[in-house]
């Protein structure tokens, strides 16, 4: 992950950088809002941005929206000012973190931003099948189309593609193209130049002049328009692109890797998706399988996601007791490996005892379930669930996410991390709450808010 950090921080830079650095984290440093603009233009690019709140965050974050250039920005502030953060957060900024910087807050920002952790953990065949395979298609240039349903793993196999890969040592650059609306997207992918359009005060290099020499992973790419599928195909084959603006061609050298959640040959079929396109990308394809079509993976993967929150969340590692880890080889998982890591997270705050138990194990209906059915069996009354019978499930979590965010001190951030969802699942929550009356905490927030 890239992380540019844009001023002085109040001289906790250094710590703010070591703890990225310990994280896995590149970092690079701008003093001010201008030489961080450039360096996001001039192809260096960044996963994530760290401003001093005493610079002006709403001309960064308003330069990077006329300029097209889509990359989350956290405003950096001393202690826990909450004016400071409000304004930051109005100006755009989508965290605000007090400094003297925390370990656990920037590990926690990193985290959502680009999950960092890319070992494939797996015991099944079948996934060992998809693994060899990888192996060998790995050192080759060939363009690479991995398929797997939402939450299989599909980044995890793309970057483990690159770390095989000649291209190793060269950038791997992702790009979501679901989340990224189709007017950005050209330009992020591309780049522009200055007076493309209003707002381009300056050449902007894309995605693919910063994956230059390395990998370009295409996430999702089934969602992507198909006026702009036309311009990536020529891009492919000519291995050339046309910045927004320019009449003059750029030559690159990237591997392009591209993953759906689809069935690419429906696409097809409906128009949606262009069949040149899906031939040049599919020179080899990989299959992820859904969780549930590999049942060996599901207690090693437990236990490693048990594991990983406990430290995270400083509590003692447990491990699972036979009767958790047989109601985890009994669900469906139609959320697949990242509905199982959400599922053991939650499990490990819960956990009592020696072990991580059935009461502890809080599971998503199954498909087509008629009633929220019971996931454990309470005992004489001393559970830790015990409490809950008689509530609602909507105002169980409500009161463990508006909890959650005050132990955060309002971080938003933090908070999805430890209750593992993502932070636009978290924002949408916090604005049905706000919506029905109740009081959502700000960041610096400290005490519990009523209806």
């Amino acid at each position: 992950m890239r992380l540019l950090i844009i001023g002085t921080l109040d001289g906790q830079i250094g710590a703010a950088s070591q703890i990225a650095v310990a994280r896995g984290a590149k970092v690079s440093q701008a003093d001010d809002i201008d030489s961080g603009l450039h360096a996001l233009r001039s192809g260096n690019g960044a996963d994530l941005v760290m401003v001093d709140v005493v610079l002006d965050v709403s001309a960064l974050v308003s330069s990077l929206t006329a300029e097209r250039i889509t990359v989350p920005v956290v405003a950096c502030g001393i202690g826990t000012d909450t004016r400071a953060a409000v304004a930051a957060i109005k100006a755009g900024a989508k965290e605000y973190l007090p400094l003297p910087p925390s370990a656990e807050l920037i590990a926690a920002v990193l985290a959502a931003v680009a999950e960092e952790s890319h070992a494939i953990v797996h015991a099944d065949p079948r996934m060992a099948e998809v693994i060899a395979l990888a192996d060998q298609v790995a050192p080759s240039d060939a363009s690479v189309l991995i398929l797997g349903g939402s939450g299989t793993g599909k980044e995890l196999l793309a970057r483990y593609l690159h770390r095989k890969s000649k291209r190793a040592k060269g950038r791997f650059v992702a790009v979501n193209c679901a989340a990224i609306p189709e007017t950005l997207l050209e330009s992020e992918l591309f780049g522009h130049e200055k007076g493309a359009f209003t707002g381009a005060v300056a050449r902007r290099l894309g995605k693919f002049e910063e994956a230059n020499g390395g990998t370009l992973l295409l996430d999702e790419i089934s969602e992507m328009d198909p006026r702009l599928q036309a311009k990536l195909l020529r891009a492919i084959q000519e291995r050339e692109i046309d910045r927004v603006g320019s009449t003059k061609p750029v030559k690159v050298d990237v591997r392009i890797i591209a993953t759906s959640n689809r069935n690419m040959d429906e696409e097809v079929a409906k128009g949606t998706f262009r069949e040149d396109l899906y031939f040049r990308l599919a020179v080899m394809t990989l299959e992820v399988p859904p969780l549930r079509d590999r049942p060996q993976d599901i207690p090693v993967l437990a236990e490693h996601f048990a594991d990983k929150y406990a430290e995270a969340n400083g509590v003692a590692a447990r491990p699972l007791s036979d009767a958790a880890a047989a109601l985890l080889r009994q669900h469906p998982w139609q959320g697949n490996v990242r509905e199982l890591e959400n599922t053991m997270h939650r499990a490990v705050l819960l956990a009592g005892g020696d072990h991580i138990d059935t009461d502890a194990i809080l599971l998503n209906p199954a498909p087509g379930a008629t009633g929220a059915a019971p996931t454990a069996t309470a005992g004489e009354g001393d559970s830790g669930t015990a409490g809950l019978v008689g509530r609602t499930v909507a105002d169980v979590e409500r009161d463990l996410i508006i909890d959650t965010l005050l132990h955060c001190l309002g971080n938003r951030t933090h908070a999805a991390n430890i209750l593992g969802i993502s932070i636009r699942t978290l924002r949408n929550k916090l604005k049905q709450y706000g919506e029905q009356g109740f009081s959502v905490p700000m960041p610096g927030d400290a005490e519990r808010p009523v209806a």
